[in-house]
């Protein structure tokens, strides 16, 4: 009986242990499936991961919470009634390009590198011995012509007349070599702005091959080293785009005019030396400022939105308005002719006929106090 009741029991025991064991794999096997239901990050595209987080899938009751209550507070952007409430412009954007989630961060750090990489204002009194203001001018509309004719996006543009200001703010350039200091920093341009960049042989073909290949890839060196490779540099094109956006927030469809115009009128800027001692930041603005004039005189031009949006106020734009609105008039006669001739195309709405007012009225530029200080005021203020 004895060897009977151990022989029971080692069955019993052994059972025992197969139903631990199966109870073991059981669970295992259920929490390998749970891991499985949830595939890793780098299988997921972004559109899968923004659709799953905006479902909150994965996320903790607690964060989802908080999220949820981050969107909501996000979508109520302008309070019902209150006229001085600041739209949101960043809320909604679908291209990514357009970094929403850190465009203010952005350009709170554009607006201190803009200080940092700024030309002398005043290198052709105190440096420059054998070239002038005219002969800058000059260059810089053959410039706007080979842009066009290249098809360059404006961005190289801006950033071809930023490196030559640069560079003659402490070289002393022959005006011999001038046109070879203008073709080489378009070639660095548009070797860091575009897709397809133009060949060193079409830069001396548009010269009429004054310059040879070695001469261009010889100055290009001498640029780079002067800029020290510090190539990205804020220009008044890097703003402009966040004004425009601040100054049709309240706009039913986007105007095209104001967007042409506002490009227009920045761009004739930079043909103009006198211009050197604003900062971009601050031509943007005031090209806002004339644009919005341009197209509806009897309205304000200014308000708390791109009081805002740009830190400035428009006492603060005052001279740098004057002084657009005198090269939009061309009370100076002007005879550069290629940025007109640019926007006098239909695609860019003939925006080159359209007449500003021929005075701006004072109480444009009375301060508008009614939206607290914001971060870019703050800055300028420390």
């Amino acid at each position: 009986m004895a060897g009977g009741d151990n022989v029971r029991r080692t069955r019993a025991a052994a059972k025992r242990s197969a139903m631990e064991e199966d109870a073991t794999k059981s669970a295992a096997q259920a929490k390998k499936r749970a891991v499985k239901k949830r595939p890793a990050l780098v299988n997921l595209s972004n559109q899968q991961v923004a659709s799953s987080r905006a479902a909150g899938v994965g996320v903790p009751v607690k964060e989802q919470q908080q999220h949820s209550g981050k969107v909501a507070a996000k979508a109520v952007v302008v309070v019902e009634g209150d006229e001085n409430a600041i739209p949101d412009i960043d809320h909604g954007q679908s291209d990514p390009q357009m970094c929403s989630m850190y465009a203010a961060e952005i350009y709170e750090h554009l607006r201190r590198a803009e200080i940092k990489r700024r030309p002398s204002s005043d290198f052709m009194e105190s440096l420059q011995q054998d070239i002038n203001k005219s002969m800058r001018g000059i260059l810089i509309d053959w410039l706007v012509e080979v842009a066009e004719e290249y098809k360059l996006v404006p961005d190289t543009l801006y950033y071809t007349i930023s490196y030559i200001d640069r560079f003659l703010s402490t070289n002393v350039v022959p005006r011999q070599r001038l046109q070879l200091l203008g073709v080489s920093c378009m070639l660095i341009a548009a070797k860091y702005e575009e897709i397809c960049s133009p060949q060193v042989e079409e830069f001396c073909y548009i010269t009429d091959n004054t310059y040879c290949r070695e001469e261009v890839l010889e100055m290009e060196r001498k640029v780079l080293n002067e800029l020290n490779f510090e190539l990205t540099t804020p220009t008044t094109k890097s703003f402009l785009r966040r004004f425009i956006r601040a100054a049709q927030a309240g706009y039913k469809a986007p105007s095209l005019s104001l967007e042409f115009l506002g490009n227009f009128l920045a761009e004739l800027t930079l043909m103009e030396y006198s211009f050197l001692p604003y900062l971009p930041s601050l031509i943007a603005a005031s090209a806002v400022f004339m644009a919005k004039l341009t197209l509806d005189s009897s309205r304000h031009p200014w308000d708390s939105t791109l009081q805002h949006y740009t830190g400035y106020k428009p006492s603060e734009l005052r001279e740098c308005v004057v002084g657009i609105h005198e090269i939009q008039c061309n009370t100076k006669n002007c005879t550069l002719p290629a940025i007109r001739e640019k926007y006098r195309q239909h695609k860019f709405k003939c925006v080159t006929t359209l007449v500003p007012p021929s005075i701006i009225p004072s109480e444009y530029f009375c301060d508008i106090d009614t939206v607290p200080m914001s971060y870019f005021q703050f800055f300028q203020s420390a």
